[in-house]
């Protein structure tokens, strides 16, 4: 089977929406005023919350979102679900947008400039960006055989572009903050909310999951004790909830649960993306053959 096939069902009607909206606004420029973030009319517009993330400005835009949204999607559908998968995309999507709403609001206050009220902000990318911690979470030390690295530092490379293209480019700066808060919702999602179809309980509490594990070695001393902050304040009371029922049950049956059903879950990822990468490597030996054979 090529790579360029077998996409899900899911990702499909999710490019079909993306490519949607992008003909929508560029047919009727005004209706961006109704489907992008705008914080100075979200008030009475609240819907553009959630229509923010699948309205794509540009065609570079949705080229990459919905390349992104195939390939990813075809490697996290099977091992998470239909459901599971578009949920995850929908909670990521709405909290970006919340999350870019509220800075958007809070610098207007701080530096009284009418830009951050009211420029449009739209687009999959801070999704994407979600999607892409999922791939750290199931399959950390796969080797990716083009880029020479592991999985688990996709999203944090992805990110690390984005900043450096900023200091070149104005207008890429815009989608920063909606990068790096969909990045931080697909982490929090995947560490404290996401069912484990295996067990009881949710979220993945391992420490190579851990928030620091975006960011080179020397620097996780500096980054934990700020971490570990962030967690108490966007869900302390989760966190307390869960530990105190997660781990009773750990002490009492299920020692080294969560340990065990995250090597099954990554050893899943990975003979996915193993499989994915045979059938490409396969369908590139046959091209060949098939062409001698045809003189």
């Amino acid at each position: 089977m090529s790579m360029y096939t077998g996409f899900t069902k899911l990702c499909k009607g999710l490019a079909v929406v993306l490519i949607s909206g992008h003909i929508v606004v560029q047919i009727l420029p005004s209706t961006l005023s109704y489907l992008a973030l705008i914080p100075a009319k979200t008030i009475p517009f609240g819907w553009n919350l959630i229509t923010a993330g699948y309205t794509e400005q540009s065609i570079y835009g949705v080229v990459i979102s919905i390349i992104g949204l195939l390939f990813i999607g075809k490697l996290l559908e099977p091992i998470w679900g239909s459901t599971e998968l578009f949920k995850f995309i929908f909670v990521v999507n709405f909290l970006t947008s919340v999350c870019v709403f509220t800075v958007a609001i809070s610098m207007y206050y701080i530096t009284r400039q009418e830009i951050y009220l009211y420029q449009p902000i739209s687009g999959f990318q801070g999704v994407l960006l979600g999607l892409l911690v999922g791939i750290k979470q199931i399959m950390p030390d796969q080797e990716l055989p083009l880029l020479k690295i592991k999985a688990k530092w996709l999203p944090s490379l992805a990110l690390s572009i984005s900043v450096v293209i900023t200091f070149f480019v104005t207008e890429p700066a815009l989608y920063l903050p909606t990068l790096i808060f969909g990045t931080y919702i697909g982490w929090i999602y995947h560490r404290y909310w996401q069912r484990k179809p295996e067990t009881t309980l949710r979220g993945d509490p391992i420490d190579e999951f851990a928030f620091s594990t975006f960011f080179p070695e020397f620097l996780r001393p500096v980054i934990d004790p700020v971490a570990t902050i962030l967690e108490r304040v966007f869900c302390g009371r989760r966190r307390e909830n869960d530990e105190t029922k997660d781990y009773t049950l750990r002490d009492t049956s299920l020692s080294g649960s969560d340990s065990i059903e995250a090597s099954r879950r990554r050893e899943r990822g990975a003979r996915a993306l193993e499989e994915r990468l045979a059938a490409a490597a396969a369908r590139l030996e046959q091209t060949p053959k098939d062409a001698s054979e045809n003189a």
